[in-house]
Protein backbone atom coordinates (compact mmCIF):
# COMPACT_ATOMS: atom_id res chain seq x y z
CA UNK A 1 0.00 0.00 0.00
CA UNK A 2 1.65 3.43 -0.75
CA UNK A 3 2.18 5.51 1.72
CA UNK A 4 0.14 8.96 2.25
CA UNK A 5 1.84 11.58 1.18
CA UNK A 6 0.57 14.98 3.65
CA UNK A 7 1.64 17.54 1.27
CA UNK A 8 -0.63 16.22 -1.74
CA UNK A 9 -3.90 16.17 0.78
CA UNK A 10 -2.80 20.00 1.55
CA UNK A 11 -2.07 20.99 -2.46
CA UNK A 12 -6.61 22.27 -2.21
CA UNK A 13 -6.27 24.08 0.75
CA UNK A 14 -5.27 28.13 1.20
CA UNK A 15 -2.70 29.19 2.58
CA UNK A 16 -2.86 31.80 5.55
CA UNK A 17 -1.29 34.32 4.15
CA UNK A 18 -3.74 34.60 0.74
CA UNK A 19 -6.86 33.99 3.12
CA UNK A 20 -5.87 36.84 4.93
CA UNK A 21 -5.26 39.27 1.98
CA UNK A 22 -8.94 37.66 -0.04
CA UNK A 23 -10.07 38.83 3.27
CA UNK A 24 -8.94 42.10 4.23
CA UNK A 25 -9.74 43.55 0.05
CA UNK A 26 -13.13 42.04 0.55
CA UNK A 27 -14.32 44.09 3.45
CA UNK A 28 -14.52 48.23 4.07
CA UNK A 29 -15.33 50.31 6.48
CA UNK A 30 -18.70 50.33 7.41
CA UNK A 31 -21.00 54.13 6.64
CA UNK A 32 -22.54 56.06 9.79
CA UNK A 33 -20.94 57.80 12.35
CA UNK A 34 -22.17 59.22 15.78
CA UNK A 35 -21.21 62.03 18.30
CA UNK A 36 -20.62 60.52 21.58
CA UNK A 37 -18.55 62.68 24.81
CA UNK A 38 -15.20 62.03 25.17
CA UNK A 39 -15.60 59.27 28.17
CA UNK A 40 -18.11 57.29 26.08
CA UNK A 41 -15.30 57.39 23.01
CA UNK A 42 -13.00 54.97 24.98
CA UNK A 43 -12.75 52.08 22.48
CA UNK A 44 -14.60 53.86 19.51
CA UNK A 45 -12.82 54.45 16.12
CA UNK A 46 -12.65 58.43 15.01
CA UNK A 47 -14.63 59.14 12.00
CA UNK A 48 -13.20 62.76 11.65
CA UNK A 49 -9.65 64.17 12.48
CA UNK A 50 -9.96 65.98 15.90
CA UNK A 51 -8.41 69.50 15.19
CA UNK A 52 -5.95 71.28 17.63
CA UNK A 53 -8.21 74.28 18.62
CA UNK A 54 -5.04 75.53 20.39
CA UNK A 55 -1.11 75.08 21.20
CA UNK A 56 -0.23 72.28 23.14
CA UNK A 57 1.03 73.72 25.64
CA UNK A 58 -0.31 76.97 25.51
CA UNK A 59 2.32 78.86 26.29
CA UNK A 60 6.35 78.24 26.65
CA UNK A 61 6.88 76.51 30.05
CA UNK A 62 9.51 74.71 32.46
CA UNK A 63 10.09 71.19 32.00
CA UNK A 64 11.83 71.10 35.74
CA UNK A 65 11.74 72.40 38.77
CA UNK A 66 14.46 74.90 38.99
CA UNK A 67 15.66 78.64 38.02
CA UNK A 68 14.65 80.77 35.12
CA UNK A 69 17.90 83.00 33.69
CA UNK A 70 18.92 84.60 31.26
CA UNK A 71 21.39 82.77 28.86
CA UNK A 72 23.40 85.74 28.21
CA UNK A 73 24.26 86.54 31.91
CA UNK A 74 25.86 83.28 32.31
CA UNK A 75 29.69 82.89 32.66
CA UNK A 76 31.81 80.66 30.02
CA UNK A 77 33.67 79.72 33.43
CA UNK A 78 33.19 79.34 36.98
CA UNK A 79 30.08 80.03 38.59
CA UNK A 80 27.58 83.27 38.17
CA UNK A 81 25.75 84.43 40.67
CA UNK A 82 22.19 85.79 40.40
CA UNK A 83 19.23 87.97 42.34
CA UNK A 84 16.36 85.65 43.20
CA UNK A 85 13.63 87.89 42.39
CA UNK A 86 10.44 85.94 42.61
CA UNK A 87 8.86 82.28 41.81
CA UNK A 88 6.75 81.48 39.37
CA UNK A 89 4.18 78.40 40.07
CA UNK A 90 2.13 76.30 37.57
CA UNK A 91 -0.99 78.40 37.14
CA UNK A 92 0.43 81.36 38.68
CA UNK A 93 2.80 82.98 36.49
CA UNK A 94 5.73 85.39 37.70
CA UNK A 95 4.39 89.10 36.84
CA UNK A 96 7.83 90.87 36.36
CA UNK A 97 10.47 90.52 33.66
CA UNK A 98 13.81 88.85 34.54
CA UNK A 99 16.09 91.67 33.92
CA UNK A 100 20.09 91.51 33.85
CA UNK A 101 21.63 89.41 36.58
CA UNK A 102 18.65 88.13 37.72
CA UNK A 103 16.71 84.91 38.49
CA UNK A 104 13.43 83.49 39.41
CA UNK A 105 12.09 80.24 41.05
CA UNK A 106 10.28 78.16 38.75
CA UNK A 107 8.17 75.10 38.93
CA UNK A 108 7.49 72.22 36.23
CA UNK A 109 5.04 73.73 34.08
CA UNK A 110 5.06 77.17 35.21
CA UNK A 111 5.15 79.51 32.05
CA UNK A 112 8.41 81.33 31.81
CA UNK A 113 8.96 84.48 32.49
CA UNK A 114 9.44 87.71 30.44
CA UNK A 115 13.28 88.06 29.59
CA UNK A 116 13.96 84.54 30.98
CA UNK A 117 15.36 82.05 28.07
CA UNK A 118 17.10 79.12 29.87
CA UNK A 119 16.06 76.94 32.87
CA UNK A 120 19.00 75.51 35.24
CA UNK A 121 17.59 72.40 37.16
CA UNK A 122 17.56 72.90 41.70
CA UNK A 123 20.06 70.55 41.71
CA UNK A 124 23.27 72.20 40.10
CA UNK A 125 22.47 75.32 41.90
CA UNK A 126 24.04 76.36 45.52
CA UNK A 127 22.54 79.42 47.58
CA UNK A 128 24.91 81.98 48.93
CA UNK A 129 22.25 84.34 51.14
CA UNK A 130 20.04 85.79 48.87
CA UNK A 131 21.97 84.72 45.89
CA UNK A 132 21.87 81.57 43.73
CA UNK A 133 24.97 80.06 42.40
CA UNK A 134 24.89 78.95 38.67
CA UNK A 135 27.86 76.65 37.78
CA UNK A 136 29.13 76.75 34.14
CA UNK A 137 28.51 74.58 31.16
CA UNK A 138 24.24 75.42 30.92
CA UNK A 139 23.22 75.33 27.93
CA UNK A 140 20.82 78.32 25.95
CA UNK A 141 17.13 77.48 26.19
CA UNK A 142 17.91 74.31 28.23
CA UNK A 143 14.48 72.71 29.96
CA UNK A 144 11.91 74.53 27.75
CA UNK A 145 9.03 73.17 26.89
CA UNK A 146 7.85 75.75 23.71
CA UNK A 147 4.31 76.41 23.59
CA UNK A 148 2.48 73.93 20.84
CA UNK A 149 5.00 71.50 20.96
CA UNK A 150 3.23 68.97 21.53
CA UNK A 151 0.43 69.90 19.55
CA UNK A 152 0.40 73.18 17.39
CA UNK A 153 -2.96 75.07 16.89
CA UNK A 154 -4.90 73.76 13.73
CA UNK A 155 -2.68 70.74 13.35
CA UNK A 156 -4.08 67.25 13.33
CA UNK A 157 -4.32 65.90 16.67
CA UNK A 158 -5.82 62.81 16.46
CA UNK A 159 -6.23 61.07 12.68
CA UNK A 160 -9.38 59.71 11.17
CA UNK A 161 -9.13 55.84 12.03
CA UNK A 162 -7.59 56.03 15.40
CA UNK A 163 -8.60 53.64 18.37
CA UNK A 164 -9.50 55.74 21.73
CA UNK A 165 -7.73 54.60 24.13
CA UNK A 166 -6.66 56.04 27.04
CA UNK A 167 -3.92 58.04 26.30
CA UNK A 168 -6.21 59.38 23.26
CA UNK A 169 -9.21 60.36 25.56
CA UNK A 170 -6.30 62.08 27.91
CA UNK A 171 -5.07 63.91 24.72
CA UNK A 172 -8.20 65.31 23.66
CA UNK A 173 -9.68 66.40 26.79
CA UNK A 174 -6.03 68.30 26.67
CA UNK A 175 -7.50 70.65 23.85
CA UNK A 176 -10.75 71.19 25.98
CA UNK A 177 -12.69 69.14 23.40
CA UNK A 178 -15.58 67.65 25.07
CA UNK A 179 -17.38 65.58 22.27
CA UNK A 180 -15.95 63.66 19.11
CA UNK A 181 -17.35 62.10 15.78
CA UNK A 182 -16.82 58.54 16.00
CA UNK A 183 -17.85 55.77 13.82
CA UNK A 184 -20.98 54.02 14.33
CA UNK A 185 -20.60 50.47 16.25
CA UNK A 186 -20.19 47.44 14.12
CA UNK A 187 -23.13 45.26 14.01
CA UNK A 188 -22.02 41.22 14.63
CA UNK A 189 -24.90 38.93 14.56
CA UNK A 190 -23.39 35.32 16.44
CA UNK A 191 -25.07 31.55 16.46
CA UNK A 192 -23.46 28.27 17.38
CA UNK A 193 -24.75 25.47 14.90
CA UNK A 194 -25.36 21.63 15.77
CA UNK A 195 -27.92 19.67 17.50
CA UNK A 196 -24.93 18.15 19.78
CA UNK A 197 -24.43 21.87 21.25
CA UNK A 198 -26.51 22.56 24.33
CA UNK A 199 -27.18 25.84 25.65
CA UNK A 200 -25.58 26.72 29.47
CA UNK A 201 -28.29 26.29 32.07
CA UNK A 202 -30.07 23.07 30.41
CA UNK A 203 -29.27 19.89 31.70
CA UNK A 204 -27.09 18.19 29.11
CA UNK A 205 -28.86 15.33 27.08
CA UNK A 206 -27.22 12.47 25.94
CA UNK A 207 -24.42 13.38 23.42
CA UNK A 208 -24.65 16.78 24.14
CA UNK A 209 -22.09 19.67 24.74
CA UNK A 210 -22.50 22.72 26.34
CA UNK A 211 -21.82 25.58 24.12
CA UNK A 212 -18.79 27.23 24.71
CA UNK A 213 -18.12 29.42 21.46
CA UNK A 214 -20.34 31.85 21.71
CA UNK A 215 -18.95 32.97 25.03
CA UNK A 216 -15.69 32.82 23.34
CA UNK A 217 -16.85 34.87 20.67
CA UNK A 218 -18.67 37.05 23.10
CA UNK A 219 -15.73 38.39 24.80
CA UNK A 220 -13.65 38.87 21.74
CA UNK A 221 -16.25 40.70 20.11
CA UNK A 222 -17.55 42.98 23.17
CA UNK A 223 -13.75 43.89 23.88
CA UNK A 224 -13.45 44.96 20.20
CA UNK A 225 -16.43 47.55 21.10
CA UNK A 226 -18.68 45.37 18.56
CA UNK A 227 -22.72 45.91 19.09
CA UNK A 228 -23.26 42.03 19.38
CA UNK A 229 -26.28 40.36 18.40
CA UNK A 230 -26.02 36.38 20.51
CA UNK A 231 -29.08 34.13 18.37
CA UNK A 232 -28.25 31.15 20.67
CA UNK A 233 -27.86 27.76 19.31
CA UNK A 234 -29.56 26.87 15.48
CA UNK A 235 -29.80 23.32 15.16
CA UNK A 236 -28.89 20.93 12.29
CA UNK A 237 -32.34 21.63 9.71
CA UNK A 238 -31.54 23.03 6.74
CA UNK A 239 -34.68 25.15 6.83
CA UNK A 240 -34.00 26.60 10.51
CA UNK A 241 -30.69 27.31 9.54
CA UNK A 242 -31.50 29.22 6.12
CA UNK A 243 -33.89 31.77 8.32
CA UNK A 244 -30.93 32.05 11.20
CA UNK A 245 -28.69 32.75 8.52
CA UNK A 246 -31.08 35.30 6.70
CA UNK A 247 -32.08 37.21 9.82
CA UNK A 248 -28.84 37.38 10.58
CA UNK A 249 -27.69 38.94 7.10
CA UNK A 250 -30.37 41.54 7.20
CA UNK A 251 -29.38 42.78 11.17
CA UNK A 252 -25.82 42.42 11.29
CA UNK A 253 -23.26 43.67 9.14
CA UNK A 254 -21.34 40.51 9.75
CA UNK A 255 -22.81 37.10 10.71
CA UNK A 256 -19.72 34.84 12.66
CA UNK A 257 -21.14 31.10 12.92
CA UNK A 258 -19.21 28.24 14.66
CA UNK A 259 -19.50 24.48 13.67
CA UNK A 260 -21.25 23.51 10.21
CA UNK A 261 -18.40 24.21 7.55
CA UNK A 262 -16.92 20.41 7.41
CA UNK A 263 -17.92 17.99 4.95
CA UNK A 264 -20.25 15.80 7.29
CA UNK A 265 -23.84 15.06 5.73
CA UNK A 266 -25.34 17.75 8.87
CA UNK A 267 -22.80 20.37 7.56
CA UNK A 268 -25.33 23.09 6.14
CA UNK A 269 -23.06 26.41 6.25
CA UNK A 270 -20.88 26.55 3.43
CA UNK A 271 -23.64 24.85 0.90
CA UNK A 272 -26.19 27.52 2.05
CA UNK A 273 -23.23 30.19 1.34
CA UNK A 274 -23.14 28.85 -1.59
CA UNK A 275 -26.85 29.16 -2.61
CA UNK A 276 -27.85 32.31 -0.88
CA UNK A 277 -24.64 34.46 -1.09
CA UNK A 278 -21.22 34.19 -2.34
CA UNK A 279 -18.02 31.91 -0.58
CA UNK A 280 -14.79 32.90 -1.08
CA UNK A 281 -12.91 29.87 0.38
CA UNK A 282 -13.51 27.44 2.48
CA UNK A 283 -10.53 25.37 3.36
CA UNK A 284 -7.52 26.49 4.55
CA UNK A 285 -3.95 24.96 5.65
CA UNK A 286 -4.12 25.79 8.68
CA UNK A 287 -3.67 23.37 12.27
CA UNK A 288 -6.16 23.74 14.02
CA UNK A 289 -8.99 25.84 12.05
CA UNK A 290 -9.14 23.82 8.35
CA UNK A 291 -12.92 24.48 8.21
CA UNK A 292 -13.49 28.17 8.17
CA UNK A 293 -15.64 29.57 5.28
CA UNK A 294 -15.92 33.15 4.50
CA UNK A 295 -18.06 35.04 2.26
CA UNK A 296 -21.54 37.06 1.86
CA UNK A 297 -24.69 36.83 2.40
CA UNK A 298 -26.64 39.94 1.00
CA UNK A 299 -24.69 43.07 2.17
CA UNK A 300 -23.33 41.20 5.27
CA UNK A 301 -20.20 39.61 5.58
CA UNK A 302 -19.90 35.95 6.60
CA UNK A 303 -17.35 34.01 8.81
CA UNK A 304 -17.86 30.12 9.03
CA UNK A 305 -15.64 29.20 11.68
CA UNK A 306 -14.84 25.54 12.85
CA UNK A 307 -16.77 23.78 15.84
CA UNK A 308 -13.77 23.35 18.04
CA UNK A 309 -13.27 25.49 20.33
CA UNK A 310 -9.85 26.29 19.90
CA UNK A 311 -10.32 26.42 16.61
CA UNK A 312 -12.68 28.97 16.60
CA UNK A 313 -10.28 31.46 18.58
CA UNK A 314 -7.18 30.67 15.99
CA UNK A 315 -9.72 31.50 13.14
CA UNK A 316 -11.04 34.42 14.68
CA UNK A 317 -7.86 35.92 15.93
CA UNK A 318 -5.52 35.44 12.53
CA UNK A 319 -8.64 36.12 10.14
CA UNK A 320 -11.53 37.77 11.45
CA UNK A 321 -10.43 39.89 14.04
CA UNK A 322 -8.28 42.55 11.64
CA UNK A 323 -11.00 42.26 9.28
CA UNK A 324 -13.77 44.08 12.12
CA UNK A 325 -10.90 46.38 13.06
CA UNK A 326 -11.19 47.23 9.09
CA UNK A 327 -14.77 47.49 8.76
CA UNK A 328 -15.04 49.29 11.98
CA UNK A 329 -12.65 52.26 10.50
CA UNK A 330 -9.10 51.41 12.16
CA UNK A 331 -6.31 52.72 9.77
CA UNK A 332 -3.63 51.03 9.73
CA UNK A 333 -4.27 47.89 11.61
CA UNK A 334 -2.36 47.00 13.86
CA UNK A 335 0.54 44.94 13.47
CA UNK A 336 0.78 41.32 15.12
CA UNK A 337 3.89 41.74 17.90
CA UNK A 338 5.70 37.91 16.64
CA UNK A 339 9.52 37.29 17.53
CA UNK A 340 11.56 34.23 17.86
CA UNK A 341 12.42 32.35 21.16
CA UNK A 342 14.28 28.82 21.50
CA UNK A 343 11.59 25.92 22.37
CA UNK A 344 11.74 24.09 25.73
CA UNK A 345 10.31 20.94 23.83
CA UNK A 346 10.01 19.11 20.74
CA UNK A 347 6.98 19.28 18.77
CA UNK A 348 5.84 16.99 16.31
CA UNK A 349 4.37 18.20 13.21
CA UNK A 350 4.42 17.51 9.37
CA UNK A 351 4.85 20.08 6.17
CA UNK A 352 1.56 21.60 4.16
CA UNK A 353 0.26 23.27 7.38
CA UNK A 354 0.80 26.11 9.44
CA UNK A 355 -0.06 25.66 12.96
CA UNK A 356 -0.88 27.39 15.55
CA UNK A 357 0.26 25.61 18.91
CA UNK A 358 -0.32 27.37 22.44
CA UNK A 359 2.51 27.99 24.02
CA UNK A 360 3.76 29.76 27.58
CA UNK A 361 6.77 31.99 27.20
CA UNK A 362 9.49 31.34 29.89
CA UNK A 363 12.10 34.01 31.40
CA UNK A 364 15.43 33.38 33.19
CA UNK A 365 16.78 36.18 33.90
CA UNK A 366 17.40 38.08 30.15
CA UNK A 367 16.26 34.77 28.56
CA UNK A 368 12.93 33.79 27.46
CA UNK A 369 12.14 30.59 26.13
CA UNK A 370 8.71 28.43 25.15
CA UNK A 371 7.21 25.53 25.90
CA UNK A 372 3.99 23.91 25.36
CA UNK A 373 0.56 24.91 27.31
CA UNK A 374 -1.33 21.80 27.89
CA UNK A 375 -2.97 19.20 25.70
CA UNK A 376 -2.73 20.79 22.03
CA UNK A 377 -5.98 18.89 20.70
CA UNK A 378 -8.57 21.66 19.08
CA UNK A 379 -11.34 21.13 21.18
CA UNK A 380 -8.95 21.48 24.35
CA UNK A 381 -9.69 25.28 25.42
CA UNK A 382 -7.96 25.43 28.82
CA UNK A 383 -4.44 25.24 26.89
CA UNK A 384 -5.69 28.82 25.60
CA UNK A 385 -6.22 29.49 28.99
CA UNK A 386 -3.16 28.73 30.34
CA UNK A 387 -1.04 29.80 27.42
CA UNK A 388 -0.24 33.39 27.13
CA UNK A 389 1.43 32.79 23.26
CA UNK A 390 0.87 31.50 19.79
CA UNK A 391 3.64 29.07 18.56
CA UNK A 392 3.34 29.66 14.83
CA UNK A 393 5.09 26.87 12.89
CA UNK A 394 5.06 27.39 8.96
CA UNK A 395 3.47 25.22 5.97
CA UNK A 396 7.40 23.70 5.79
CA UNK A 397 7.69 23.01 9.17
CA UNK A 398 8.60 19.30 9.82
CA UNK A 399 9.29 19.67 13.52
CA UNK A 400 10.97 21.15 16.12
CA UNK A 401 13.91 20.08 18.40
CA UNK A 402 14.62 21.44 22.18
CA UNK A 403 16.50 24.10 21.38
CA UNK A 404 15.11 25.31 17.75
CA UNK A 405 13.89 28.78 17.46
CA UNK A 406 10.70 29.10 16.88
CA UNK A 407 8.32 32.05 16.19
CA UNK A 408 5.88 32.93 18.68
CA UNK A 409 3.19 35.65 19.07
CA UNK A 410 2.08 36.80 22.26
CA UNK A 411 -1.43 37.22 23.33
CA UNK A 412 -0.73 40.32 24.89
CA UNK A 413 -2.20 42.89 22.22
CA UNK A 414 -4.01 40.48 20.45
CA UNK A 415 -6.22 38.65 23.07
Amino acid sequence: MPKSNPAADTRDLLSVADARRIILDSVSPIAGWERVAVRAALGRVLADDVIAPCNVPAHDNSAMDGYAVRAADLAGTGDTALSEVGTAFAGRPFSGIVGMGQAVRIMTGAAIPEGADTIVVQEVVRRDGDRILVPAGQKAGQNLRRAGEDLAQGGVALAAGSRCGPAELGLIASLGIAEVIVQRRLRVACFSTGDEIASIGRPLAPGQVYDSNRYTLFGALSRLGCDLLDMGVVADDPAVLENALRDASLAADVVITSGGVSVGEADFIRDMMARMGKVAFWKLAIKPGRPMAFGRIGDAVLFGLPGNPVAVLVTFYQFVQDALLQMMGVSPLPAAQRFRVPSEVAIRKQAGRCEFMRGRLLRDGDRLSVTLAGAQGSGVLRSMSEADCFIVLPDECTGVQPGDMVLVEPFTGLI
